[in-house]
């Protein structure tokens, strides 16, 4: 069976595709691993419509569900091939290959996680004792004790960003020093950000704290920010030639279109915001454009 498009990455960006591709009556098939940042959102507060917040699970289940009532398709699994070719692009998952005229890269991002036991990150996530996302959920730390790890630009900036929400918020380096400027070193001292080196020996959750472990202190955060930096899941359309930012992820114009015909990307994979509304802006831009660009090489009349 060759599909209309296959979207690969199955979360806010990967949906909202799905959703308009079905309903312009196009075969979509979406494939995703399960595995995407979105699902592990505990309540998100940023998405209009949900003046109570949302869990980031139950978004994307409503959204999947919304997409199958218009004829798109789901599979769990992973893409480990795509190739493109003169009739459309192959994928391949779990030994099967799957035909498609088009493909939409939603993929996404994976962040870089501190030293953690898993059952202790899910905890620790789910209770908004480590979180990684300042502008998603900064609000919610208002007033509080927020550490952060990283350092150079991403742990300047995330430092500096949550100084506008607290007081008390504190730079702990992963390694033995901390890779910062001495302006970006002045303006922590001005912003009254304090600065720790690392690293960190131990994360503990003791009852509604996160406790940092660092030189033999214990320093307790009613949150820590991960600010580690993340990886592009870019490696399908590097397979491809598509051209990628110096940071890894997929270049695209002002419609979505990657720089191979037929390839199409949005989400968190491509440059901009990671945030749920701007990758579904992104995904209904996208979706539209396969829509007409299709359009523009066969009749899609009724």
């Amino acid at each position: 069976m060759m599909y209309d498009c296959l979207v690969i990455g199955g979360g806010p960006a990967g949906l909202t595709a799905a959703i308009y591709l079905a309903r312009f009556h196009l075969r979509v098939l979406v494939i995703d691993r399960g595995q995407g940042r979105a699902m592990s959102i505990p309540m998100t507060h940023n998405q209009a419509g949900y003046p109570d917040g949302i869990a980031g699970r139950d978004l994307v289940m409503m959204m999947r569900r919304q997409a199958t009532r218009y004829g798109a398709e789901f599979r769990i699994g992973n893409v480990t091939s795509l190739t493109a070719g003169p009739s459309g692009f192959s994928a391949l998952t779990g030994g099967r290959l799957i035909h498609a005229q088009s493909v939409l890269l939603a993929t996404g991002v994976v962040n870089h996680r501190p030293a953690l036991a898993e059952s202790l990150h899910e905890e620790a996530l789910s209770r908004g004792l480590l979180r990684y996302c300042p502008v998603c959920d900064g609000y919610e730390v208002t007033d509080t004790v927020v550490g952060v790890i990283g350092t150079g630009e991403n742990g300047f900036t995330e430092a500096t960003f949550l100084r506008s929400y607290t007081q008390h918020v504190t730079l702990i380096s992963p390694e033995e020093n901390h890779l910062l400027s001495d302006e970006q070193l002045s303006r922590l001292v001005a912003y009254k950000v304090r600065h720790v080196i690392g690293p960190i020996s131990t994360l503990e959750i003791e009852a509604d704290r996160i406790v940092a472990e660092v030189s033999g202190r214990k320093l307790p955060f009613s949150s820590i920010y991960a600010a580690m930096g993340s990886m592009a899941q870019s490696q399908l359309a590097k397979t491809l030639d598509a051209s990628l930012t110096d940071a890894g992820c997929i270049q695209v114009d002002s419609h979505q279109r990657t720089t191979v015909a037929g390839l199409y990307a949005a989400g968190d994979v491509v440059p901009g915001l990671d945030q749920i509304a701007s990758a579904m802006g992104q995904a209904a831009i996208a979706a539209t454009t396969i829509r007409n660009d299709m359009s523009a090489s066969r009749t899609l009349l009724r």
